[in-house]
């Protein structure tokens, strides 16, 4: 490897039942704890609207945040078409503080998935004019750094009025992240000073190899960024160590990643998104494989991607094993 393995975290979806959610979300919160006792570096729970995931990402993470003391916590992503930026700038600055400047939320661009059906939900009345362009992250930037929001400030009568966001916690526009799988998005977020995630998927631009694909976007986002070689990236991937997994558990697991298989040999869909492979196997056998891997050699952060539909033992099995088996493998914890 050409970087040693700095940061270990992982990332969750979050699921639970509808007709009783709190326990899932319980869960989720006990996966999260488990994590910082494991010693991992980060924790980051993934956004879905309308379905049986975390709609409110910054919510579960304040709560995240009084049951843990160094974790990061982080979002992967907060899909920004749902937001006002000026509104979610002002629960990122407070849950920042209340967990002691570890928060690290990550964001994405676009119109909101199924937007025909739900724009009348989500902007009944400004709906053919909203922005969903890289501006919308701009802006949430900028309230975040602490420019500006409003030209007036001071005292009016006995309240007092800032220009800027409030809370303003000066530590975390460095904490930024952007979830690209393009290169105009990697080069974008490069230019903007955000740090980058990449994931299990990409878009098939300039070749049909994925690891490939993660590299080129890698090298633009560093090639564009004021930092260089040293710009943060974290690289997502759906990692299953099977050391201490129960023979139920392994055919569990092979099965869930022979059903994602057929996806990841071509491009799909007219966006041409490339997925990778699940890495499923004991930690020494897909510690060979990332090293391998060739965006992997050129990247020091890792948040490993839970799959989506597995049971809580698992869960605990999978991260316990990434701690104890795969983190040393891959320098750390060593």
């Amino acid at each position: 490897m050409s970087r040693p393995l700095r940061k270990l975290g992982f990332l969750t979806i979050g699921l639970f039942d509808g007709a009783d959610p709190r326990p899932g979300h319980e869960s989720t919160l006990e996966i999260i704890k488990l994590g910082e006792d494991l010693g991992f570096d980060s924790a980051w729970v993934r956004h879905r609207h309308l379905q049986y995931g975390i709609s409110s990402p910054v919510a579960v993470l304040a709560a995240a945040s009084q049951r843990t003391a160094t974790i990061e916590l982080g979002t992967a992503v907060i899909p920004l078409g749902w937001e006002n930026p000026l509104r979610l700038a002002e629960d990122l600055a407070t849950v920042d503080l209340l967990s002691g400047g570890r928060l690290n939320p990550g964001v994405s661009v676009g119109p909101p998935m199924h937007y025909d059906k739900v724009q009348g939900a989500l902007y009944p009345d400004t709906a053919s004019s909203e922005d969903f362009t890289y501006r919308r992250v701009e802006r949430l930037l900028d309230f975040v750094r602490g420019e500006p929001a409003t030209d007036f400030s001071g005292t009016e009568g006995f309240e007092v009025f800032s220009h800027r966001v409030e809370p303003h916690s000066p530590g975390l526009g460095s904490r930024m992240w952007y979830g690209g799988a393009s290169l105009r998005s990697a080069q974008w977020a490069g230019e903007h000073g955000m740090n980058f995630l990449t994931s299990s998927v990409v878009k098939a631009e300039e070749s049909e190899d994925f690891a490939d694909i993660q590299l080129s976007h890698i090298r633009t986002f560093r090639a564009h960024h004021p930092d260089g070689d040293k710009a943060r990236v974290s690289q997502g991937l759906v990692v299953i160590p099977t050391d201490s997994a129960t023979s139920e558990q392994k055919a569990k697991y092979l099965a869930y990643a022979a059903k994602r298989t057929p996806r990841t040999t071509s491009p799909q869909g007219p966006a041409r998104m490339l997925f990778s492979i699940d890495y499923v196997g004991t930690a020494a056998e897909i510690a060979e494989r990332l090293h391998a891997h060739a965006a992997f050699q050129e990247i020091d952060e890792v948040a490993f991607a839970l799959p989506f539909s597995f049971d809580h033992p698992d869960y605990v099995q999978i991260l316990t094993d990434i701690a104890t088996k795969l983190g040393p493998a891959l320098g750390r914890f060593a």
